[in-house]
């Protein structure tokens, strides 16, 4: 072996071995603030429950990971977890405590204000504080390739794509009503999702509104200029358009 390789070699290693022990700090953090919390209210309940499966998540990558890339996604775990940590705690009205790097889909922005939206006759609800209404907390990313805001709702309607790693119909509808650009005071980071938008307008929306149209199910207005993902909503089918 050249001493090039031999020091090529050294610096993987440690940079192995540093991702490892930066991963963790985080996940022993986490372990420690998952047994010094707890509450009654479905808030903090909920956030605990979604900071443990975040726990229990690390410390399986933990376990297999065998490359700085693998420990950063348990790094990325772990954090989320304890973006949990600080919503319970803000639910208990404690200091959320310092903060926190910032996420990998931090981009995605975050809930400002109240907004309750009627969706397929089921109503849904976002705040920037918890409550009885809003007991599920977000920290906010990306869940299959739309950005999802930091904040409390009602319920996670985006479960069934951050695990099926794609949008249903309802989860679009839900997401289109809520984050509307109509909602002023900048309720997401609509320039996360300008991209994603773009492609799809000349792709898979395209097909779908007219596959639809051809049913009869929705209007050709649907999709406007945005698709049906886009920042338009369904403002001009008349669906939502009096909500904002």
């Amino acid at each position: 072996m050249t001493v090039f390789g031999f020091g090529r070699r050294k610096r993987e290693a440690q940079q192995l071995a540093d991702a490892r022990e930066e991963a963790l700090r985080w996940y022993e953090r986490l372990g420690g603030q998952l047994m010094n919390l707890s509450g009654d209210e479905p808030a903090v309940k909920q956030a605990l429950v979604d900071a443990s499966e975040r726990y229990n998540a690390a410390g399986g990558q933990l376990e297999r990971s065998t490359s700085v890339k693998q420990y950063d996604l348990a790094r990325e775990s772990s954090l989320e977890g304890l973006a949990y940590i600080r919503a319970a705690r803000t639910a208990l009205g404690l200091d959320p405590g310092p903060d926190l790097p910032p996420l990998a889909g931090a981009r995605a922005g975050t809930i400002t204000k109240e907004r309750e939206v009627a969706v397929q006759g089921h109503t849904y609800r976002a705040s920037p504080q918890p409550g009885n209404a809003t007991p599920y907390y977000y920290p906010g990313g990306a869940v299959a390739g739309r950005g999802v805001p930091s904040g409390w709702y009602s319920e996670p309607w985006w479960k069934t794509a951050l695990v099926a790693g794609a949008w249903g119909i309802g989860s679009v509808l839900v997401f289109d009503a809520l984050f509307d650009p109509g909602w002023g005071d900048h309720g997401y980071d609509s320039a996360y999702n300008a991209g994603f938008d773009q492609g799809m307008d000349s792709g898979y929306d395209q097909g779908f509104d007219q596959g639809y149209d051809e049913a009869g199910d929705f209007d050709g207005g649907d999709g406007g200029d945005g698709g049906d993902w886009g920042d338009a909503g369904f403002g001009d089918a008349g669906d939502f358009g009096g909500d904002f």
